[in-house]
C-alpha cells in the first residue's frame, strides 16, 4: 500500500472515531437541555412572568377578593331597599347619557376648530389643554371654593355687581349634578379634543380642497368628509368614555361629596359611602352593580374593534 492511501485511511478512521466520541458524550447529549434557556420561547417566559405576577396580584386577586365580599343575596336586597342606590343609578345614567355625549359633540367640533394651522389657535390649544393635564385633586377642590356661598369667588363677583348675595350653588341637588357634570366635561374635553383632532389630521387635504372647488359649504364638507371618516374613531372614544367614566368618582366626591343629603352620588361614589358607613359588603356590592353598564360598553366596543 502506498504512504498516500495509509494516510487516507488512517484520516478515515480519525474522523470515524471522533464522531462516536461525539454521539456517545454525555456533555454533548446534556449540552441541548443547556441551551434551552436561552431560546427564544424561554426568554418570553421570563420576560412575561413579573406583568403577570403583578396583573394577578393587583388586578385579578383584588377583583376577585370584591366578587367574594359582595357574594351574599341580602346585600343585594339591603341595596335595592336604599333610595340613594335608585338615586345613584338616575344620576348614572344621566353622567353617561348627557354628559357623555354632549361632551364627545362639542370634541368633535373642536377638533375641527383646533386643525386650522394659525398661530393663535396653536397658543389656544397649548392653554385649553391645561384643565386636562393639572391633576384633577387641586382643580376640582379649587372649583369648590369658588363656588362656596360664603367666600367663594363666584359670589363674591355677584355681590360686588349687584350688592345681593349669591345662590347656595351645590345646596340644590340638580344644580349641583350639572355643575359636577360640567367640572367632568370641563376636565376630560381636551383629551378627547386631542384624540379626535389625530383623527381629523389623517383625513386627506386633497378631499377638502376638492370640496372648496365645488363650492361645498362647511356644514357639507363637515357631513360627507369628515364624519364618515371619523365615525368609527368618534364612536369607539365614546364608549370609552363611558367606561372610564363609570370608574370615575372624582367629579362628584371632590366637588358635592355625593351631596346635598346624598343626592348626587353616583355608583362610583355610592361604593365610598358604604365604605365610610362600615358596610363592605354594600360597597362591594354597589360596585358588582356597575357591571349591567360596563360589560355591553366593553362588548359594543370589542365588536366595533374587530371590524
Amino acid at each position: 500500500m502506498s504512504p498516500v492511501a495509509q494516510y487516507r485511511d488512517r484520516r478515515v478512521s480519525f474522523l470515524m472515531s471522533s464522531v462516536a466520541i461525539s454521539t456517545t458524550s454525555p456533555d454533548a447529549q446534556a449540552a441541548p437541555s443547556g441551551r434551552s434557556w436561552r431560546s427564544p420561547p424561554s426568554w418570553g417566559v421570563i420576560l412575561l412572568a413579573p406583568y403577570v405576577l403583578v396583573f394577578a396580584v393587583f388586578v385579578v386577586y383584588p377583583v376577585c377578593y370584591g366578587f367574594w365580599i359582595g357574594r351574599r343575596p341580602e346585600s343585594y336586597v339591603t341595596l335595592f331597599d336604599d333610595p340613594i342606590f335608585a338615586r345613584a343609578v338616575v344620576n348614572t345614567l344621566v353622567f353617561l347619557i348627557v354628559g357623555i355625549n354632549f361632551k364627545m359633540v362639542v370634541a368633535l367640533f373642536l377638533s375641527d376648530f383646533f386643525v386650522q394651522q394659525r398661530v393663535w389657535i396653536r397658543w389656544l390649544a397649548a392653554i385649553f389643554i391645561l384643565p386636562w393635564a393639572l391633576p384633577s385633586i387641586p382643580t376640582i377642590l379649587s372649583i369648590r371654593f369658588m363656588l362656596n356661598p360664603e367666600w367663594g369667588l363666584v359670589n363674591s363677583l355677584i355681590f360686588r355687581l349687584t350688592g345681593e348675595d349669591g345662590p347656595n350653588w351645590l345646596n340644590d341637588p340638580t344644580v349641583a349634578l350639572t355643575m359636577a357634570i360640567g367640572v367632568h366635561i370641563w376636565k376630560s374635553l381636551p383629551f378627547w379634543t386631542l384624540i379626535l383632532l389625530t383623527g381629523r389630521l389623517a383625513i386627506p387635504n386633497d378631499l377638502f380642497e376638492a370640496a372648496e372647488v365645488d363650492g361645498a359649504s362647511w356644514w357639507q364638507k363637515f357631513r360627507f368628509i369628515t364624519w364618515p371618516s371619523m365615525q368609527m374613531l368618534y364612536i369607539t372614544c365614546t364608549l370609552l368614555s363611558m367606561i372610564w367614566t363609570l370608574g370615575d368618582f372624582n367629579s362628584v366626591y371632590l366637588l358635592t361629596g355625593g351631596g346635598p343629603a346624598d343626592l348626587t352620588h353616583v355608583l362610583a361614589t355610592l361604593g365610598i359611602r358604604y365604605l365610610r358607613l362600615d358596610q363592605l359588603s354594600l360597597a362591594m356590592a354597589s360596585i358588582v352593580c356597575a357591571l349591567p353598564f360596563v360589560l355591553p360598553l366593553m362588548y359594543f366596543m370589542m365588536k366595533r374593534l374587530s371590524r
